[in-house]
């Protein structure tokens, strides 16, 4: 049974109060395929209620019972894997071979991390006669996006869970199917009631209520700045915790000892992945000044390799962007790198070569990019890579540095040393050295405008604790 025009509310699928209706369009053929339902101020008040009813109960549960919960949960994932691969591919356009193996093995991937912290997270300590404790901070709204839509959902989730927190769920409207397949695994691992409910709506309606509501104790949010600014401002009149983690333009420094055909090819790899729809893909790639002109060849040569076409036919590399007014972003900043005098190398404005309908963007880069050029400065979300050029290894720094964010860095080196000494200096919550595996131990969050908090692992089951001194407890009993 499909529960699009529903609501998952106090372990219950339910009606919405009114019955306003929103197209999800599939973004390769610029139709709608489905409509979900949209909630309204008293949907968000009765899933925070529920949540709010269920807390005090579920934080009291001993660790061990939600560890078992959330194993409960990674068994009912691996079940709909499948069902959510294809439910990606079809709202946001993800290639489907990239659906399975990457959006929704990166979910799954934060369950075993989470499960793994929890399995030996200190919830106290003891500091000479004072007991340190770390206790649930109560009711969450979590607000995920589009782009990674399993990602953002379990990365908030589960540490959610592990903390003891109840919560509320609001996916993307753009890409909700996800987030309802994600409801129905909570419902089969038997989630207790009320922990975690589930209300889809726009970001201006059902996010707000959220954040304003004064029986919810957290935001955690994942979006744009400019989207964080209003989930934090609605948040300020009952002084909540806001977590965010928002925008990003990454700098990709190649420095004079890397393998520059290596560093350029993989490079244009990792800003392009996901259609360049990743909030810390590195999007501005910095090389020497004197292999400037390489690097162009190359990464020409690497862009002209992707396969862009159909999400749901093998062998495809990139598919759509996510909608409409996001290719027209991508567009209008393309022509504003030609306007601005930055040099097309590859791609550029319109639709690939046979695809004439779908939200299909070419894979672009530009060269000769100043730093005070928009395509430099403006986080694209598309398949567009910006290169610079430096002199010195300190303008290669100070070029990176100077962003309104601080999401993600990036520096390649045949020589690790070097590589982690301009790493200490780069103003990012993440630095990747010669494109690492993934690590979902690692810290993700940003300086800046890139947000606040960290997620992943025990650093996201911090976010959703309170710490509280018990002064005068005695000396521990261990």
């Amino acid at each position: 049974m499909s529960h699009h025009h529903q609501f998952y509310i106090d372990g219950e699928w339910v009606e919405p109060f009114a019955r306003a209706m929103l197209d999800v369009e599939d973004p390769s053929i610029e139709e709608p395929f489905t409509k979900i339902a949209i909630g309204s101020r008293a949907d968000v008040d009765r899933a925070v209620s529920a949540a709010r009813r269920a807390f005090a109960s579920f934080a009291d549960m001993d660790v061990a019972d939600r560890l078992a919960l959330l194993r409960r949960i990674l068994a009912a994932y691996d079940a709909r894997a499948e069902d959510l691969a294809r439910a990606l591919s079809r709202e946001m356009g993800a290639p489907i071979a990239f659906a399975r193996d990457s959006q929704v093995a990166a979910g799954k991937a934060h369950l075993v991390a989470t499960i793994g912290a929890l399995e030996t997270f200190p919830f106290c300590e003891q500091r000479g006669t004072t007991r340190i404790q770390k206790e649930p901070i109560g009711v969450c709204a979590l607000i995920t996006p589009w782009n990674w839509p399993l990602n953002q959902i379990v990365c908030k989730v589960a540490p959610a869970i592990a903390a003891g927190c109840t919560m509320v769920l609001k996916p993307s409207e753009v890409a909700p199917l996800s987030g309802l397949i994600f409801a129905e695994i909570m419902e089969a691992a038997a989630t207790p009631a009320g922990v975690f409910n589930l209300v889809n709506g726009r970001g201006d309606e059902v996010g707000h209520a959220l954040a304003a509501h004064r029986d919810v104790d957290m935001v955690s949010f994942t979006g744009s700045t400019r989207a964080g600014i209003s989930v934090a401002k609605a948040a300020a009149d009952t002084v909540k915790r806001v977590a965010q983690e928002l925008g990003g333009k990454s700098a990709n420094i190649i420095l004079r000892d890397a393998d520059l055909d290596q560093a350029v090819r993989d490079g244009v790899e990792a800003c392009f992945g996901n259609s360049g729809q990743s909030c810390d893909a590195p999007t501005r790639m910095l090389v020497p000044a004197e292999w400037h002109d390489d690097a162009l060849q190359i990464a020409r040569e690497a862009a002209e390799g992707f396969c862009v076409g159909n999400p749901q036919e093998d062998g495809v590399d990139l598919g759509p962007v996510v909608n409409l007014a996001q290719f027209n972003k991508i567009q209008r900043l393309i022509d504003l790198g030609i306007e601005e005098g930055a040099l097309l190398v590859a791609g550029g404005p319109g639709r690939p070569d046979g695809l004439n309908r779908g939200y299909y963007v070419r894979p672009t880069i530009f060269g000769h990019v100043t730093a005070d050029m928009t395509i430099a400065r403006e986080e694209i979300f598309g398949p567009v890579l910006s290169i610079l050029s430096y002199e010195t290894e300190e303008d290669a720094i100070a070029i990176a540095n100077d962003t309104i964010y601080g999401l993600a860095a990036y520096v390649q080196s045949g020589d690790l040393d070097h590589a982690r000494r301009v790493a200490g200096r780069l103003r990012a919550g993440s630095v990747y050295l010669n494109y690492p595996a993934w690590d979902t131990s690692a810290p993700f969050g940003g300086y800046k405008q890139s947000g606040n908090g960290r997620e992943y692992a025990d650093w996201g089951i911090h976010d959703f604790l309170e710490i509280k001194g018990i002064v005068g407890w005695g000396k521990s009993d261990g």
